[in-house]
């Protein structure tokens, strides 16, 4: 009896899901910029040229890496509101963001840092980050934080708290102790009041 296009498109997506898994998991081992391919075939059970099948180049490998974990981060980000952000939001924001960023190093520089020499996300992918982002703007911008400047400074202030912690005390918290300060000396200068409720 002949299988369905839809068994068989499920049955794809199971494969390309198992090759991905395989992938982070030999990415955490031997670094983002050490995949290899013959040795991602081996943990799924194929040969590397079958890997063409689902992937047509490491760089597509990456790509739905990249995608994964942007849709991953959106997830872990959901809970705050798109509108009326306190302080309070201010700081849950960073430390989710933090968290999620310290739990997986690996994604974490694949999102955030250029670390596989000549990876570019494509178009489709680096939407789905261009959307996080202007998300973000919305939200600072509903608590009066509006100016793009203000913007670069938080990201700036998250990533380095970030890569400090991963860098320099990874499995710790000596950097992870210092957000709500870090997130209270920017919110003081970008004139987020302390009380609950938007800036007037």
């Amino acid at each position: 009896m002949p299988v369905s296009a839809e068994v068989l498109d499920r049955r794809r997506r199971r494969t390309r899901e198992e090759i991905l898994d395989a992938a982070w998991a030999l990415c955490r081992e031997q670094g983002l910029a050490g995949l290899s391919l013959r040795e991602l075939a081996g943990r799924v059970g194929m040969r590397a040229p079958s890997l063409y099948s689902y992937f047509e180049s490491k760089d597509a490998i990456y790509d739905a890496m990249f995608a994964q974990g942007q849709h991953q981060l959106a997830e872990h980000l959901a809970f705050l509101p798109d509108e009326g952000i306190t302080r309070e939001d201010f700081r849950a924001a960073a430390r989710a963001f933090f968290e999620f960023c310290v739990e997986e190093p690996v994604r974490y520089h694949l999102l955030f840092q250029r670390v596989v020499p000549g990876f570019v996300p494509s178009e489709e992918s680096y939407a789905l980050a261009v959307a996080h982002l202007e998300r973000l703007a919305r939200q600072m911008a509903s608590a009066g934080v509006d100016q793009t400047r203000h913007l670069d400074l938080w990201t700036a202030v998250l990533t380095g708290l970030t890569d400090q912690q991963i860098s320099n005390d990874p499995g710790g918290d000596r950097w992870g102790r210092l957000l709500d300060e870090a997130v209270d000396l920017f919110c003081d200068h970008a004139g987020v009041p302390p009380t609950r409720g938007r800036k007037r």
